[in-house]
């Protein structure tokens, strides 16, 4: 794919590869998704922008991972905002959007209406999950929440999980509508003596790009990529007037650029009748009747998209007639 090529760019995640670098990366842009994310909620402005910064996080993560199924960002602390939750499902088949959903669970009465957003977070972790579907075994990895920004943690986990020097620029606003984009650089996977968890470490334990790259050469390159990026407007990412092309031309011409098919993603819940009567066949006899509301019914509400869902308790639990 050329440069130059016109195409939509709304609701698009753009892998690109700098060749003299050896660094690829991802350029995201969210528009309509983060409108039917948050719309399905009454986030206060604090909860909105945690959310809306870890969307982003997710859709650049989920694209770059060799994903047959499910990705999941999740965001604890013991602040107000207790939980940001977000998934990413690759696409089911060429040319399919992947598919990306969130929702926050918070103490409406805690929030702090002049503390920044990060600080809702308090003291917690930041997990990344990845389902690669039935017949394997779930991964997870975490780092403790650290840093001034979700993508602050973000960039952690993948220097200390996964050995690869990561950077994010984020950026989204609400006018009308929210726009919201982003960028992600990568240096491509190198051998290391921390590959296989040896070696040193960098101040304060943490490991650093320079900890990390085998070379003097890697380190210069990572380094010229990165002030590069620094260069980077937020009218740059979130558009529509610059398309990611274009910005990528503009911050990196002299690393040689190559972009390659975008994908597109939407806003995309999982939930059904089936599941939720699946996720309830865990439940006794005695639980159901407890779940069951004075007209008789069991409810039930999808955090994620607000779907809501009403069952006869008889067809419940492990003594229903579809006993598990």
């Amino acid at each position: 794919m050329s440069l130059g090529s016109q195409i939509a760019w709304d609701d698009t995640i753009l892998p690109f590869q700098l060749d003299q670098a050896d660094v690829r990366g991802r350029v995201v842009r969210l528009d309509g998704v983060l409108d039917k994310v948050l719309e399905q909620h009454d986030y206060p402005p604090s909860v909105e922008n945690l959310v809306a910064e870890a969307v982003l996080l997710t859709a650049l993560i989920g694209q770059t991972i060799k994903l047959r199924w499910k990705l999941s960002l999740q965001v604890r602390g013991d602040g107000p905002a207790r939980l940001i939750a977000t998934d990413y499902y690759a696409p089911e088949k060429d040319g399919e959007p992947g598919r990306i959903r969130a929702y926050a669970s918070y103490d409406e009465d805690r929030i702090e209406p002049d503390g920044s957003p990060f600080d809702q977070i308090g003291r917690g972790y930041f997990a990344i999950l990845i389902d690669q579907g039935a017949g394997t075994t779930p991964y997870s990895g975490l780092t403790p929440i650290a840093g001034e920004s979700l993508s602050d943690c973000a960039q952690t986990y993948f220097a200390q999980s996964e050995q690869l020097p990561t950077r994010f620029i984020l950026s989204f606003k609400k006018e009308e509508l929210w726009r919201a984009g982003g960028v992600m650089l990568q240096h491509m996977p190198k051998a290391s003596p921390f590959a296989t968890g040896e070696g040193g470490s960098g101040e304060n334990g943490l490991l650093t790009a320079e900890d990390i790259l085998p070379t003097e050469d890697d380190r210069e390159n990572w380094s010229r990529a990165n002030i590069l990026l620094d260069t980077v407007q937020a009218e740059e990412m979130i558009g529509p007037e610059v398309q990611p092309t274009e910005m990528l031309a503009r911050l990196f011409h002299e690393e040689g650029p190559r972009v390659y098919d975008p994908q597109p993603v939407a806003f995309g819940c999982t939930c059904s009748e089936d599941r939720v009567i699946e996720s309830l066949s865990i439940y006794s006899a005695k639980d159901i009747a407890y779940m069951t509301t004075d007209d008789g019914i069991v409810t039930a509400d999808c955090q994620f998209c607000g779907a809501h869902y009403e069952f006869d308790p008889k067809i419940l639990g492990k003594d229903s007639d579809g006993s598990v």
